[in-house]
């Protein structure tokens, strides 16, 4: 049998490729030797293998429309002066952009420390004063005379490849040809895709380094551009933030403003002997306020959760800044409110470094337990690239079984987070997120024995803020996993000191009925009611407070139960403090579907259209009317609008390494 020869074609693409991913690690190797000499070499190893990956991953992407290009008998490179013409130019016009790429990149590193990325677009809506200072700051004339010389001598060595491939003899078959072009292109395939397995390689990826230099020296120009062009109008109006910064400073009790620099750091200190309580915070998949048993709804859906609140501290109108998972879990985890309205933030690469209280724990060992794939919303990077030494658990690393797209269950998730946390020895901070109460609303076969499904009248679950069955038993089956994980852990050694925290990652739209005034239903605001529960009856007396509360508020008050000394620099407060004087409890909401803020207070709720259109205050106690007049909306508009557009400040702004 005839051995089955590479044809000539995909021997050029190969050496080609190989050519320019050697190109890209020793132009990497020279942006760290370039780049930042305080910074040391070692230990960029990690690094430098995902920098292969994503460079490999560009490379694959040409390599694959030439191939296809090629894959055309009329179009062949070797066998059609058509095609070799146009496979010529598409590695030229690939050479272009690669060279061009590369300068901005070294430029920008330069300048900013940070890879090209999509928001140097935004100096071309002031084309003539950039290009001004580009020509006063670069050599252009020396740069553009290189930028062409290197274009022109890759165009070159990329012929001499194809010169020298052309010069050998013919020898593969049809059959060597159908065998390779098959294994070329799903090769080419997997490199684009960057890893076997169910989510694609992210930029992200890089930030799980946990190590703001190493991610930067892990990516290449092409991945750190185009992951965040989409991102390159989320920023900010420093001349609109200043004006409101008066209002924040004093809402938020920091202790030395300053208007120019913006500061919103405020230093909390506690008592150092205090004892070190674990912390077990339960962020939960749509934990919507009016659909439990704490709001009254009659299908008693959350029996058990019910009795833990009689037993703990209670909010009862806390809410999420935004409905989302993404963003509901990057309020709790920063302090800020994700008003970023393309996407979500934990997506954008130029915020994905965050200052976090967590940090401020020390001594505590944390994890971070989801029984599915961190790389949804891309979580893993904004949790392993500001959480220090964090141990973080998902799928793959549980004895549990995978049950649908989300993982394993929320019951097993629980009881596997209690295996690890029992066995520590020293205090911890331990954040668990659910999934189940999402669809396609799981019930594993394992918990029917003891988890009864219920069937409800059709009509009977819309009245109570059900669309069907299944929706309502997972979120039954919620309840029933609560349980089983606070049963499992007042068997462990760790209960009787740990602070538990449950709280919603966001609400679900719906009509609330008579279970809550109307405004709730009417203004969508069951998208972003949750319950929030501090549990800990050794060392917390009962209590439930009706005031606003809001996920920004979680780790403050945490950090005061816990009696931890911690830097606060965005918009959280702790909501037990005793000498709290801010000048008015509320919270801030967005609704980035149909672009509405506004803010919650102890009565109402304000909100208008961000085209400045329906405006609206309704009360949140009754169903009575509630009339705008001009000093309310005056009021209210200038807090909403403090809120957003500090938060919009800060989300680009908080930079772990500053804490500003």
């Amino acid at each position: 049998m005839q051995k089955l020869k590479i044809p000539r074609y995909i021997q050029w693409l190969i050496l080609t490729g190989l050519f320019f991913l050697l190109l890209m690690t020793l132009l990497r190797i020279a942006l760290v030797y370039t780049g930042d000499h305080h910074r040391s070499s070692n230990g960029l190893l990690p690094a430098f293998v995902l920098g292969i990956r994503y460079d490999l991953r560009v490379v694959c992407i040409v390599a694959m429309l030439s191939f296809l290009l090629g894959s055309l008998k009329f179009l062949h490179p070797f066998q059609t002066r058509r095609g070799n013409w146009l496979s010529l130019l598409l590695w030229s016009i690939f050479i272009i952009v690669f060279v061009s790429f590369y300068v901005f990149d070294f430029a920008h590193y330069a300048y900013l420390a940070q890879r090209l990325n999509g928001s140097v677009l935004n100096y071309l809506e002031d084309a003539k004063l950039s290009l001004g200072m580009v020509w006063q700051s670069y050599p252009v004339i020396w740069i553009l005379i290189a930028l062409a010389s290197s274009i022109f001598l890759l165009i070159g060595l990329v012929r001499t490849i194809y010169n020298y491939i052309l010069s050998k003899p013919i020898k593969s078959n049809r059959n060597s040809r159908i065998v390779w072009g098959i294994t070329f292109f799903l090769l080419l395939s997997v490199g684009i895709f960057g890893r076997v397995g169910q989510f694609p390689l992210r930029w992200s990826d890089a930030f799980s380094l946990a190590d703001d230099y190493k991610s930067q020296v892990a990516l290449n120009p092409f991945q750190s551009f185009f992951s965040s062009l989409s991102y390159r109008h989320a920023t900010y109006d420093l001349k609109k933030v200043r004006r409101h910064y008066p209002y924040m400073a004093d809402h938020l009790n920091v202790t030395t403003p300053d208007s120019i620099a913006l500061n919103y750091k405020r230093f909390v200190t506690h008592d150092a002997k205090a004892p070190k309580p674990n912390i077990v915070l339960v962020i939960c998949e749509s934990f919507s306020a009016y659909k439990s048993s704490m709001m009254g709804n009659p299908l008693n859906t959350t029996p058990f959760f019910n009795q833990m609140v009689a037993k703990g501290v209670y909010f009862d109108k806390c809410f999420s800044p935004s409905y989302g998972t993404a963003r509901g879990v990057w309020a709790i985890i920063t302090g800020i409110p994700d008003v970023q309205l393309q996407k979500t933030s934990s997506r954008n690469p130029a915020a994905v470094d965050q200052h976090t209280i967590i940090n401020d724990f020390e001594g505590y060992e944390k994890f971070y337990f989801l029984g599915g794939s961190t790389s949804w919303a891309n979580i893993r990077g904004l949790l392993t690239n500001n959480i220090a030494g964090l141990n973080l658990y998902e799928e793959g690393s549980y004895q549990a079984a995978k049950i649908d797209v989300w993982g394993i269950s929320d019951k097993n998730l629980f009881l596997e987070a209690n295996k690890v946390l029992a066995s520590r020895s020293q205090p911890f901070f331990a954040v668990i997120q659910t999934a189940d109460n999402h669809r396609p609303y799981t019930i594993p076969e394992e918990d029917l024995d003891e988890f009864e499904r219920k069937r409800v009248p059709a009509d009977t679950l819309r009245k109570y803020g059900f669309g069907e069955v299944d929706e309502y038993n997972a979120f039954r089956y919620t309840d029933f996993s609560f349980r089983k994980f606070m049963e499992a852990a007042a068997k462990e050694s760790y209960y009787s000191n740990t602070i538990f925290v449950f709280v919603g990652d966001h609400g679900i739209k719906g009509d609330a009925g008579t279970m809550l005034p109307r405004a709730f239903s009417t203004q969508s605001l069951t998208s972003e009611h949750v319950p929030l529960l501090f549990y800990a009856p050794s060392m917390m007396k009962p209590a439930r407070y009706s005031y606003p509360a809001s996920q920004l508020d979680i780790l403050p008050t945490i950090a005061g139960l816990a009696k931890v000394n911690y830097t606060n620099t965005t918009l959280g407060k702790d909501l037990l403090a005793a000498d709290s004087t801010w000048s008015e409890k509320v919270s801030f909401i967005i609704d980035v579907d149909s672009r509405t803020i506004g803010v919650v207070t102890d009565s109402c709720f304000y909100s208008y259209n961000m085209s400045g259109q329906n405006e609206q205050l309704s009360s949140i106690l009754n169903n009575n009317p509630v009339q705008l007049t001009k000093a309310s909306r005056s009021k209210y508009r200038a807090i909403t609008d403090a809120y957003y557009e500090t938060s919009r400040y800060l989300l680009l702004n908080n930079k772990k390494t500053s804490a500003k």
